[in-house]
């Protein structure tokens, strides 16, 4: 595979699994170090364990990004530990899949502190980190969501969430230009996941559907007519990291076969 992040230091939130695990693998494969940040150690001790058998550093940290006072020693830890940090991609989120009067203050604290807080002090916390290198640089991928682009009656938390990533993207890329920090975002479509599982069990009891008919439903939707995989949002996210995007910032790609077209 192409070396296009060669010797780069990166850290990886929500890397213990799913999509976030398969950008970690593909940064490492592309030739990074990566930082393994997720909330479970075990998740992300397997995670680090697969990348240094590519034959690159991995370090597995616990984190809860949504505990903002345990971001800056993670930020203090890897400069310690590498001596600097190159790329930052915020996958750590979580989902919640109910109706919208059902919603309760406790769901809302969960998803919005999780997705919005956690990515925003990570940016902040490693924003300031890349400012302070010689030369200043860096690359940050947000992860906003399909579900981010319009409303969604059944996952308002999640949905302003990952809107509030777009705009978030945005204002950071604003403030890190001048540093030669790019920040940019991706929005996956349906993607088979643990998260897209428990989000098709949520709306089957809502519905009364069967396991697997939600999921089939989006899929059918997709122009593309297929879902899509964690290898497909990993390559984008690689891209965006890599010299091929240095005139890319404040850009939110749809990586969703069409589903959303904007």
């Amino acid at each position: 595979m192409q070396q296009r992040l060669s010797d780069k230091i990166a850290i990886v939130t929500g890397s213990g699994q799913g999509i976030g695990k398969a950008v970690a693998l593909r940064l490492a494969k592309e030739g990074a170090d990566v930082v393994v940040a997720d909330v479970n150690a075990q998740t992300g001790e397997q995670t680090a364990r697969e990348i240094k058998a590519l034959g690159r550093r991995a370090l597995a940290y616990r984190i809860d990004v949504a505990k903002v006072a345990e971001i800056q020693p993670m930020v203090d830890r890897v400069v310690e530990q590498f001596g600097r940090i190159d790329i930052l991609i915020n996958a750590a989120g979580v989902a919640q899949t109910g109706p919208f009067a059902e919603l309760t203050e406790q769901q809302w604290d969960r998803v919005i502190d999780t997705n919005l807080k956690g990515t925003t002090f990570c940016i902040r916390a490693v924003g300031r980190q890349m400012t302070k290198q010689v030369p200043a640089h860096g690359r940050i991928v947000n992860f906003s969501s399909i579900a981010g682009r319009h409303g969604r009656a059944t996952q308002a938390a999640y949905a302003a969430s990952k809107a509030g990533i777009i705009n978030i993207t945005q204002s950071a890329a604003l403030a890190f230009a001048p540093y030669n920090i790019h920040v940019n975002a991706v929005c996956p479509g349906v993607i088979p996941t643990a998260m897209w599982e428990q989000i098709d069990r949520d709306r089957g009891r809502m519905s009364g559907l069967g396991p697997g008919e939600s999921l089939k439903s989006f899929v059918e939707r997709i122009p593309l007519k297929r879902a899509g995989t964690v290898e497909d949002v990993a390559g984008v996210v690689a891209f965006l990291c890599s010299a091929d995007a240095d005139y890319m910032t404040g850009q939110t790609l749809n990586v969703d076969g069409g589903f959303e077209m904007n």
